[in-house]
């Protein structure tokens, strides 16, 4: 779920490199100079930690690179709703200025706040394709060789 929805919220960004920056720049709070690397950046990584997770690899590194991000994103939201901002959030494209009273930051924070809970859960649970729930964490072997995970035999000694 949280893969496909950081796939989506990048992969939307990125046909229209105007409205990212309009949606970074909106929020006032990086200067000029890193606008444009953050809004060209940003999509990429947000599809690329999705990728991750749908993907299995490396899912406790992406899980926790994307609970970074939403606590980014929830900071950034917050800061704009404290300040007073009429702002879209920009999380699915668009961005910008909007008109008073259409702004949703505390829709936008609770769903950033259920968001992260799932990147925890799976940072301290992660689970894929490769590792799933209840497998033997290890490494692979060669056919016939003693797993690492197997119990070693018994020497038997001669009194």
């Amino acid at each position: 779920m949280l893969g496909g929805v950081l796939v989506v919220a990048g992969a939307v960004k990125i046909p229209d490199p105007a409205a990212a920056v309009r949606a970074v720049r909106a929020y006032q709070l990086i200067p000029e100079p890193l606008v444009a690397p953050v809004a060209f950046g940003l999509p990429v990584l947000e599809v690329a930690l999705g990728l991750a997770l749908i993907a299995g690899v490396l899912v406790r590194a992406a899980a926790l690179a994307a609970a970074v991000l939403l606590v980014v994103f929830m900071v950034g939201v917050a800061s704009a709703w404290a300040r007073g901002l009429q702002i879209d959030c920009g999380c699915f494209g668009g961005g910008g200025e909007v008109a008073a009273g259409d702004t949703a930051y505390p829709g936008e924070l609770l769903r950033d706040l259920g968001l992260l809970a799932v990147a925890l859960l799976l940072a301290r649970r992660p689970r894929s394709r490769t590792c799933p729930a209840g497998a033997p964490r290890t490494a692979p072997t060669l056919p016939g060789a003693p797993s690492p995970a197997a119990p070693l035999p018994e020497e038997s000694h001669a009194r």
